[in-house]
């Protein structure tokens, strides 16, 4: 059974994102979504940040007050393990399709969130690709939008490649 988008979120730079009923998604991201730090953030390889409902909730059993577009995502899914999520995947979200590109490491824009919130979403085996990381993909997942389109929260997600 497909995933879902929760939320879609948006921002003029910074965390949290706040939500939008549906945005445009083109290669540099969804309309409307600033980054202030270029230099780590967006671009084309890093046009939208995917993260999962199901580890927010971990987070928040953790004692982080997280909630969809609080880590600065884009896209907030459900129904979607995190653990099966594996860069150069191929997933739709809705009509969009988008490329898994990276894992995403957490900077210090999110140390409000509480002490130790970088160590509880990304390790070093999360760096070195070890996808049995109990932390795999907490930060988050970098995608390239690679056939744009509009989304929606309630469109469904949906993986095109089995392996990456």
């Amino acid at each position: 059974m497909p995933g879902a988008i929760v939320q879609l979120s948006i921002s003029k730079g910074g965390v949290p994102k706040l939500a939008i009923p549906a945005g445009e998604a083109g290669p540099l991201g969804i309309l409307g979504d600033v980054q202030k730090n270029t230099k780590y953030h967006g671009g084309p390889r890093q046009a939208l940040l995917w993260i999962t409902a199901e580890g927010l909730a971990e987070l928040r059993a953790a004692g982080f007050p997280v909630q969809p577009g609080t880590l600065g995502e884009n896209v907030t899914t459900e129904g979607v393990d995190r653990r099966a999520v594996r860069p150069g995947q191929l997933w739709r979200f809705g009509e969009v399709e988008i490329e898994v590109t990276k894992m995403r490491e957490p900077c210090n824009t999110l140390s409000h969130l509480g002490e130790g919130i970088q160590k509880a979403v990304y390790d070093n085996d999360v760096k070195g690709g070890v996808f049995t990381s109990p932390k795999w993909g907490l930060a988050g997942f970098y995608c390239a939008v690679k056939r744009p389109g509009t989304l929606r929260a309630g469109d469904p997600v949906q993986l095109l490649t089995v392996e990456a």
